[in-house]
This record gives C-alpha cells, sequence and structure tokens, in this order.
C-alpha cells in the first residue's frame, strides 16, 4: 500500500477549509511562523514540546571515520547536529487505530 504524503500546501489547504473564518493567505502565515519559530528554538539548542503531539530536539552526531564507497579511502566526518522529533504516547496510540 503507497504511503500518502502531506506538504506544506497540502496542510495549508486542509486547515484554511476546517478554518474557514480567516482566509487561506492567513492560515499560510501562522503555518510559516509557527514553522519558524520551531526552527529558531532548534537552532538555540531548546527542545520544543507540544502536548499530545511530540517533542521536536536537536542530537549529535559524534565525529567518525566512513568510508567512500566509490574509491574505498577512509574519510573523517565532522561531528554534527541533527533535528530529532519523538513521537507522544498519545499520537503513537492514535497510529495503532
Amino acid at each position: 500500500m503507497p504511503i500518502k504524503k502531506m506538504n506544506k500546501s497540502d496542510l495549508i489547504n486542509k486547515l484554511s477549509r476546517k478554518l474557514y473564518l480567516y482566509k487561506e493567505d492567513d492560515v499560510e502565515k501562522s503555518v510559516n511562523i509557527i514553522i519558524e519559530l520551531i526552527s529558531d528554538s532548534l537552532s538555540r539548542n531548546k527542545r520544543v514540546e507540544v502536548r499530545n503531539f511530540g517533542t521536536f530536539s536537536v542530537r549529535t552526531r559524534c565525529q567518525r571515520v566512513s568510508r567512500n564507497p566509490k574509491t574505498g579511502t577512509s574519510v573523517l566526518v565532522e561531528a554534527k547536529h541533527h533535528p530529532y522529533f519523538r513521537a507522544s504516547k498519545k499520537l503513537k496510540e492514535s497510529l495503532k487505530k
């Protein structure tokens, strides 16, 4: 069974239909502000918790030695940060239905 995707514009369209009192432009601005606030918090290494949905945080990948698959030579990969999302218990339970 193929996985159905929802991108940002789909989210905005669905929200606009549910929040029919607001213009689609206002809904789009709100979604952009929410994404920007989450991104800014993560860039400052702060955790963002949305109750009954999940938690966004930043994790660190340590420096390591890897291999170039084409040549087989060893390459040093620097430590880096990446975003991480952990679903809430309620969200996990809702997916089981």
